[in-house]
């Protein structure tokens, strides 16, 4: 099975590959609640199905995330949307044809989920790059 859905964002792919990590995965989507271990593109999350190990992919265009221990095989992709440069689409993947209808609905808000941290991307990194620097205050004095 499928699913979709487009995020109104302007983010390229090396945008995409830089920012989303398995680290921050919470910030891009609500469906994920906390990470709880990271070792490089590995790491192991607790999110709306219980806890899974995540592996995270560059592809050409974009991020690959999997659950490789999940039984539905779930997978989702991150790419900027061919079709237009202002949208970027999430497209998620299970093994199987046909499936509860409680976890069809999990995974449609799995992706629109997705789609609203995209579209919130602008304002979290305006107020990055608007917060003074911590390390750089203990060091210059000022910021604290």
């Amino acid at each position: 099975m499928e699913f979709f859905s487009l995020a109104t964002v302007r983010m390229s792919a090396s945008d995409l590959q830089r920012f989303v990590n398995i680290q921050n995965l919470p910030e891009w989507c609500a469906s994920i609640d906390k990470v709880l271990s990271v070792q490089n593109e590995r790491g192991d999350i607790y999110c709306v199905w219980g806890e899974f190990r995540v592996h995270r992919e560059l592809i050409d265009g974009g991020l690959r995330f999997t659950l490789p221990d999940c039984k539905n095989a779930i997978q989702w992709t991150i790419t900027p949307s061919p079709e237009n440069t202002a949208q970027v689409q999430v497209h998620c993947t299970i093994n199987r044809t046909s499936q509860e209808p409680d976890f069809i609905e999990s995974l449609e808000n799995f992706v629109n989920d997705w789609r609203d941290g995209l579209e919130g991307w602008p304002a979290r990194r305006a107020a990055r790059m608007n917060k003074p620097c911590k390390a750089c205050g203990e060091n210059f004095g000022g910021f604290g």
